[in-house]
Formats: C-alpha cells, sequence, structure tokens
C-alpha cells in the first residue's frame, strides 16, 4: 500500500511517500504565495524520488497552513494530529511533542496509541515561532543554520530580548547592534527568548520524559538546548524534524485506505 502525506507550512511545503511501513522518498520546498503549487511542486519531487506517479497511490492526505486548498488530496487533517502521529510513529513511547514551525507552535500531549490528549498553541505572534529566528537572521547578517551555534558562545542568555513582541525585540536588536553589543550575545537573548515562550506554553499541557521536537525549530541548537536545560530531559528529535507531519499525513492515509479497502482515484494536480 503507497500513500502521500503532503504538510504545507508558512514557509516550507513537504511531501513524504510511505510503502506499508517504509518511507520511500520525501521531498521539501520553500512555500510560494500559492499553496496549490507549492504541494504540486512538492509532490512531484517526492514522487520522482519514489519513482511512482500520482495514480499509484492508495490514498492522499494533507495537512498544515495550506492543507485545505491541495485539489488532489483525499481528505485534511490537523497539523496538531499529523505532528502527534508521526512523532509516536518515530518515538512509540513520546507522549509529549513540541512543533515549532514557522508561524507558530504547538505544545502536544498523546496517548499510548499517538492520539492528541491535549494542546496548547501560541497566539500566532512571530515572538513565539520560528519566524522570529529568520528576522534575527536578517537582522544581524547571520545565515539561518548558523543563529543557533552562534548563540551557543555567547555567555549564558546574552542579553534581554523581548519575548512578546517581535516588533519591539527588532528595535532592542538594533539598539544593541548600535552599542556594540556582539551577535553571539544578541542571538542569544533571541534564542532564550522564543525558550522563554514555549517552555511557559509546555507548562499548559505538562511536559513528560519522552519528550519530542518536531518542526525546523528542532534544527537550532540554540533553542534545543536551552529548553532542554529548563525542562531537564533530552529532547528526541528525527534527522529531518521538519518531516514528522507529513510523515503523520502518510500515516493516516494509510490507514484511511486500509478502512475503504481499494484505491481511491486521484484527480491531477495540473
Amino acid at each position: 500500500m503507497r500513500t502521500l502525506g503532503v504538510d504545507i507550512g508558512s514557509l516550507t511545503g513537504k511531501a513524504l511517500v510511505l510503502e506499508d511501513d517504509r518511507i520511500l522518498a520525501w521531498e521539501t520546498v520553500l512555500t510560494g504565495p500559492d499553496s496549490v503549487e507549492t504541494g504540486t511542486t512538492v509532490t512531484e519531487a517526492a514522487l520522482r524520488k519514489a519513482g511512482l506517479a500520482l495514480g499509484d497511490l492508495d490514498f492522499i492526505v494533507s495537512t498544515g497552513y495550506g492543507r485545505i486548498v491541495i485539489p488532489f488530496a483525499h481528505k485534511n487533517i490537523s497539523e496538531i494530529s499529523c505532528h502527534a502521529r508521526g512523532a509516536h510513529w518515530l518515538f512509540p513511547k513520546a507522549r509529549s511533542i513540541l512543533d515549532m514551525g514557522g508561524q507558530d507552535c504547538k505544545a502536544i500531549r498523546c496517548d499510548a496509541n499517538g492520539k492528541v490528549t491535549d494542546f496548547a498553541m501560541n497566539d500566532k505572534c512571530a515572538a513565539g515561532a520560528g519566524r522570529s529566528m529568520g528576522i534575527m537572521s536578517e537582522l544581524l547578517d547571520v545565515p539561518l543554520d548558523e543563529v543557533g551555534p552562534l548563540s551557543l558562545q555567547a555567555d549564558g542568555d546574552g542579553v534581554p530580548i523581548s519575548s512578546t513582541c517581535v516588533v519591539f525585540a527588532r528595535h532592542e536588536v538594533l539598539a544593541y547592534l548600535r552599542r556594540g553589543v556582539p551577535k553571539s550575545a544578541v542571538l542569544a537573548g533571541a534564542c532564550a527568548a522564543l525558550t522563554n515562550r514555549v517552555h511557559a506554553m509546555l507548562r499548559r499541557v505538562g511536559v513528560e520524559e519522552e519528550f519530542v521536537i518536531s518542526g525546523g525549530i528542532a534544527r537550532n541548537p540554540g533553542v534545543v538546548r536551552r529548553l532542554e536545560r529548563k525542562l531537564g530531559i533530552r529532547a528526541r528529535i528525527h534527522e529531518h524534524p521538519q518531516l514528522v507531519g507529513a510523515l503523520g499525513a502518510a500515516l493516516f492515509a494509510r490507514d484511511l485506505a486500509a478502512r475503504h479497502g481499494s484505491r481511491r482515484e486521484v484527480p491531477h494536480p495540473r
């Protein structure tokens, strides 16, 4: 049985092809202004890697920010459910998940079957999501993948940065730079601010020992290590944490395909 999960986030689109219990292929692309085009592009790229065509798939589930507009998906499911399902498949003992995306962050609790039992979200302000790291990267002219490592070169948590408003944070950063504060100290403050924001959200739903971080910010060690210190536990992170939602969608698609018992016709995306 072959299924596809398509996750259209605010910053990247992801597609993952699953064959029974094995990942066949996956792809990521930057999200453009047209979610349909992003979904089509990333799906076609993943299918090329798998050596498959759209008609070879039994079921397709879309998730993420642009999930409702993907025309070739049989069903769309919330990213909260998909990240819980994907994280549980990768780490079967997982009960607490933090999905740190570009637009928002979600703290999720799930049961032994990967079903969501509780969750909390930030208020979609960039200060509490991955986009804040992108803004810091642009302001300080530091490549995004170097933000986390450079923040760890500072003493402690660097200089105070607003954790409630990215507009205030921008002004604070520019003032620090004019005063000659090292970039590492500014980035440490920014990573600490984001850490404090998501830590408060996690406390609302509770955190257990088997704790998973998914989403692109899971690749930022400046945030991950600070959060681990606050929680007193080590996070489980897959080597490609941005794919967890697409994986969960593909797993839901597998269940739905088995339930329907036959291949569903898929309209071509173009």
